[in-house]
């Protein structure tokens, strides 16, 4: 998304929002010129930023850092113990499989294994997300334990089109648990 339309969005919600912008391996300029023009308060990172990578970003822009990490299996959350000293926020998402031509960084309206995250806990508060929807999300937080979500797909009518009807189904779920 272009940063002036980023900063829109972020000036159309209230202050108590946490606004998060995400980025995938992107340069300190990149980051730089983006917060010239977006207020943010939190760097949501989904490439493969290192944990010294992470905790520089967060030094050099006095910004709360988020590292997605990407589990297909339970080797996958053995990543955590890298991140933990250094990001602010942990997020599992689903990785995309090598055979998925078009796969994004997230946002590929893929599931993981809810259970490899049921009965763990971490230093860094964290957040589920990957293939949550209105009719998932319940389950998803049930079996997980997860206390904060993040969606995308699961709203959108097709990549990068979110759907209001959705999205307000969603937020009806999330807060009926």
């Amino acid at each position: 998304m272009a940063p002036d339309k980023a900063a829109e969005l972020v000036r159309a919600v209230p202050s108590t929002v946490t606004s998060v912008g995400l980025f995938v391996d992107a340069s300190d300029d990149v980051i730089a010129e983006t917060l010239e023009t977006v207020s943010l308060d939190m760097l949501q990172l989904h490439g493969s930023e290192s944990p010294d990578r992470i905790h520089e970003l967060g030094g050099k822009f006095g910004l709360k850092t988020m590292k997605a990490i990407k589990v297909e299996s339970a080797a996958d959350i053995g990543a955590v113990s890298e991140y933990a000293d250094s990001a602010d926020w942990l997020l599992f998402d689903a990785k995309a499989p090598k055979n998925m031509v078009s796969a994004l960084p997230g946002g590929n309206a893929l599931a993981f294994d809810w259970y490899l995250l049921q009965d763990r806990s971490w230093k860094r508060p964290w957040m589920l997300s990957g293939g949550l929807n209105a009719d998932n999300v319940s389950e998803a937080v049930s079996i997980s334990g997860a206390t904060a979500v993040d969606v995308s797909s699961g709203v959108e009518d097709r990549p990068g089109s979110k759907n209001p009807s959705l999205i307000g189904r969603f937020l009806d779920t999330i807060r009926s648990l």
